[in-house]
């Protein structure tokens, strides 16, 4: 990285993807078009697990400027090895969590507050169910669903947003179209 990195200067707005949940190639046999355009225009891509293959981490890796990204219940040994369970970082002045899991949407506030005190924002997955709520005294809590696997959602998704001047703005679920 260097000096002039955006995602490390407060003040500089910075553009973030947010996605989880790619399951390639079980739900889908790559990644949209829509979902790998956004990740050329974002400043750093989070990716909040269930990669299901590699070659998807790699392509990512490859292809995003900054990429911060944890491991889920469906990933394997190797995507283990190359990523956490937990990330943190710290996004033009606020500080993310990326975590897989955050167990059941009844009482997610609540847990999520008493487990990340510490954060400002906690982009999460699993569900495949977009999501986007504050828990009270703790982080805002960011669920992209799934941009390959809708589940029982009407439209497959992914999240984007811009962090400036030490605040969360213009938070955007783009539906991907009916394939």
């Amino acid at each position: 990285m260097s000096d002039d990195d955006p995602s490390r200067a407060v003040g500089r707005p910075v553009r973030l993807l947010l996605v989880s949940d790619t399951h390639v190639p079980l739900r889908a046999r790559r990644l949209p078009d829509e979902l790998l355009r956004e990740t050329d225009r974002a400043d750093v891509v989070l990716h909040a697990g269930d990669w299901v293959d590699v070659a998807t981490l790699d392509l990512l890796e490859g292809r995003a400027r900054r990429l911060i990204g944890v491991f889920g219940n469906n990933d394997g040994a190797e995507l283990r090895t190359r990523l956490p369970e937990v990330a943190r970082v710290e996004l033009g002045g606020l500080r993310f969590g990326v975590v897989h899991e955050t167990g059941p949407a009844r009482g997610r506030e609540a847990r999520c507050a008493a487990l990340y005190p510490d954060l400002d924002v906690l982009v999460f997955g699993h569900s495949h169910i977009p999501w986007d709520s504050e828990a009270p005294g703790g982080p805002r809590l960011l669920n992209p669903g799934s941009p390959t696997d809708r589940r029982r959602q009407p439209h497959r998704t992914f999240m984007t947003c811009v962090v400036a001047d030490g605040a969360l703005g213009e938070v955007v679920l783009h539906r991907l179209p009916v394939r």
